[in-house]
């Protein structure tokens, strides 16, 4: 009976906390982004001052989750979420990861859907942090590329959209493109929620038998430069590295890794 009553608790914890992130987002958009335009003049500074509000209303959306008893979390290495001028790739297993990021990087960019900065509840955020959107052609790489080295910290989901659970990791090549092309070293994160949720093709109202357990683990950087030492040339340098992130942020590979820890 008591885990009956919790389950219908946190189904409406959670109409409660997604209607509270939309009405967040309206709010900035019509509120604190217009003052931000007319109180600051320099488009940097503004973008910067954009991406403090988008991290900090993500943190207290992520702590509203957790004071309603719907997720709890564990965080691991997020100081070295901290310096300047990262490439941040990482697995994306539920609707919330990129809150879940964003919520601990105080000056982040991101790659989203084009759909989003038309949308009247992000596209605010969305144009005033000055994000990048994927619709930007051939010109997307370099734009992601002289992001992080004006000292933004990119966040990027390789697989492009959530994965599928029981399904094998399909990576895309953008995100290897970018590291390759910038000879950038990669912040890799992997991210666990047990049990699963908010995953591809579930609603959110579906939600488990007990409240999510998030485990978030920034690992040691990987170094680009054993992929670029070899005379093949950038495109196959990207296709190999694909494959390297496949694997790595596979969940055998994942369970394997913590295991031996």
């Amino acid at each position: 009976m008591l885990e009956r009553l919790d389950r219908y608790w946190r189904v409406i914890a959670t109409a409660i906390a997604f209607s509270t992130f939309g009405l967040g987002g309206l709010l900035l958009r019509l509120v604190y982004f217009p003052l931000l335009q007319w109180l600051v003049r320099q488009p940097a500074r503004r973008a910067t001052l954009s991406r403090r509000a988008v991290h900090r209303a993500f943190r207290l959306f992520i702590e509203l989750m957790r004071v309603l008893g719907i997720l709890r979390y564990r965080i691991e290495g997020v100081e070295r979420l901290q310096r300047p001028g990262l490439l941040i790739l990482a697995n994306h297993p539920t609707l919330i990861d990129v809150v879940f990021l964003i919520s601990l990087v105080s000056n982040a960019d991101c790659v989203v859907k084009a759909s989003l900065a038309r949308n009247p509840f992000t596209r605010g955020p969305v144009r005033a942090t000055g994000y990048i959107c994927n619709d930007s052609g051939v010109g997307l790489v370099e734009d992601c590329i002289a992001s992080v080295r004006a000292g933004s910290n990119l966040i990027i989901f390789p697989e492009g959209t959530r994965s599928v659970p029981g399904q094998p990791l399909r990576l895309q090549r953008g995100a290897a493109n970018i590291a390759v092309r910038g000879q950038l070293p990669i912040t890799p994160v992997r991210i666990r929620c047990e049990p699963p949720s908010l995953t591809k093709g579930l609603p959110w109202w579906q939600v488990p038998p007990r409240r999510m357990q998030f485990t978030i683990v920034v690992e040691d950087d990987i170094a680009i430069e054993p992929f670029l030492d070899r005379p093949d040339g950038e495109a196959l340098a990207a296709r190999e590295l694909t494959r390297y992130l496949t694997d790595y942020f596979s969940p055998s590979t994942e369970t394997t890794t913590h295991a031996d820890a």
